[in-house]
């Protein structure tokens, strides 16, 4: 968070709706939950649970992150529902971070594949095709 309290209003003041408000400041916004997050997310980019659940490749999995069944999911299993909330780099971190995970680093090279596939939509096989190109651990897929 780097914006003051007195910054943020200022932007939401000059918007003219909250829509714009929310993409150049969810960063800076305070959620209770990981769930509260994700639900953001999904409403913000107007997907559906489904979708977002079949592009992530985890199943019934993603849905326990989603309902916030799961207290601390796994880094890599955030990081597969990141790509299924079609998440940039930037709001991907924000999910990291309030999930306790650690955030994407562009100094490791996995995370920079991560970082690299995510701002360019790419899906979870296309990432592990990446992934295992330059000899990284694949994300965990169903088997």
């Amino acid at each position: 968070m780097n914006k003051t309290t007195d910054e943020l209003l200022k932007s939401l003041k000059s918007k003219k709706n909250i829509e714009d408000f929310f993409k150049e400041n969810t960063s800076e916004l305070l959620f209770d939950s990981l769930k509260e997050l994700i639900e953001f997310y999904i409403n913000q980019k107007n997907l559906k649970k489904s979708e977002v659940v079949r592009r992530s490749m985890l199943g019934n999995y993603a849905y326990n992150i989603i309902n916030g069944d799961r207290k601390k999911p796994e880094r890599d299993k955030l990081i597969m529902l990141c790509f299924g909330l079609e998440l940039t780099f930037e709001e991907a971190n924000v999910l990291l971070k309030k999930s306790s995970n650690a955030e994407l680093y562009t100094r490791n090279g996995r995370d920079a594949v991560f970082i690299f596939a995510l701002d360019r939509k790419m899906s979870v096989i296309e990432t592990n095709n990446l992934l295992d190109e330059y000899g990284f651990d694949l994300l965990p897929l169903p088997n």
